[in-house]
C-alpha cells in the first residue's frame, strides 16, 4: 500500500492511498482522483516522509494529541452534503434517465441524487439538464448515516 501526500490546484491537501505507484499514475492520468474539498481533479504529489523499518522496534510512550477541528471549509461541504443527502432522491445508477425524464416533464419534478458517467453528465448539460458533481463519492452513495 502506497500513502501519498497530494495537493489540487487550489492548494488543498489531503493524502490518498494506492495499491502501487502504477496504480496512482494510472488513476491521475485518467482524472479519477479529486480533491475532497474542491473535487478538482488537477492533482498532484508532495514530498513526503518515507518510512523505513531499519529493526527492532523501539518503544515509544505514548502521547495524548488533542483532536483536529476540521477546518471552516471542510464543516461547511459536510453539511452541505449531509443537507443535500437528507432533501434528494437517491435514483442511483438511473440518474441520467430519471434526470432527463423530470426535464421533459414526464416525471415529477424533484430534487435527486445518484451516479453518472462524464459522458452523461455532459450530455445531459448539452441537453439543458442542469447536473451538479459532488466531490463526496461515499457521501453521495449515502453510506453516511
Amino acid at each position: 500500500m502506497k500513502v501519498f501526500d497530494l495537493c489540487c490546484d487550489a492548494d488543498h491537501l489531503f493524502e490518498g492511498w494506492f495499491a502501487s505507484q502504477e496504480q496512482f499514475d494510472s488513476q491521475l492520468l485518467a482524472q479519477q482522483i479529486g480533491c475532497p474539498l474542491c473535487g478538482s481533479a488537477l492533482i498532484r504529489r508532495r514530498p513526503s516522509a518515507s518510512h523505513l523499518k531499519l529493526g527492532a522496534a523501539t518503544p515509544v510512550a505514548p502521547v495524548a494529541v488533542p483532536a483536529a477541528q476540521p477546518a471552516p471549509q471542510q464543516s461547511a461541504l459536510v453539511s452541505a452534503a449531509l443537507r443535500i443527502l437528507a432533501t434528494t432522491e437517491d435514483v442511483g445508477e438511473r440518474f441520467a434517465e430519471e434526470a432527463r425524464r423530470i426535464h421533459y416533464k414526464e416525471a415529477p419534478e424533484r430534487p435527486i441524487r445518484g451516479v453518472a458517467t462524464l459522458q452523461q453528465a455532459r450530455a445531459l448539460e448539452e441537453e439543458g439538464v442542469q447536473v451538479v458533481a459532488l466531490p463526496f463519492p461515499e457521501l453521495a452513495k449515502g453510506t453516511v448515516q
